[in-house]
């Protein structure tokens, strides 16, 4: 047997407490974390074929570039931590999707509009907004082929 899979299998069989632990934390944070995220989503905010810019803040750019590194970093951490549990228990797609979409990278607003147009995520989504009294999120408009030229 390889050695780096006989040194996973070690690891697994020493650390399985915490890492059911955690993959358990990270399940239930998520079940918690989800419905209020998605009602805090605007309305409109799919309803554009370009991510609106964001009103720049009145904070000092130290403290504004400190959070968005601190975002990022955070993101990173869940993408890491989602590919790992791919391939160990855990909720490895939902944490690798939740590190994408906290972190600031070119191309995210596209794979959220990717995202909210597969069959059944936006009327999962707008179920959840309609219970929690929200407006129902605005479905993308399809650019025609001749605008994305």
């Amino acid at each position: 047997m390889p050695e780096i899979i006989t040194t996973a299998i070690g690891f697994f069989d020493q650390h399985a407490v915490w890492l059911v632990s955690i993959s358990l934390a990270c399940f239930i944070a998520g079940l918690a974390l989800a419905p209020l995220l998605v009602i805090r989503i605007p309305a409109d905010y799919f309803s554009h074929p370009q991510r609106e810019p964001l009103a720049t803040s009145a904070r000092h750019p130290l403290i504004r570039l400190t959070l968005a590194g601190a975002k990022n970093l955070l993101g990173g951490v869940l993408v890491l931590a989602g590919l790992l549990m791919l391939v160990t228990p855990g909720q490895g797609l939902l944490t690798l999707l939740a590190g994408l979409v906290i972190m600031n990278y070119p191309g995210k607003f596209a794979l959220e509009r990717w995202l909210i147009t597969r069959p059944r995520v936006l009327p999962a989504i707008n179920w959840l907004r309609r219970r929690r009294g929200h407006p129902p999120l605005q479905a993308p408009r399809r650019q025609s082929r001749d605008a994305a030229d």
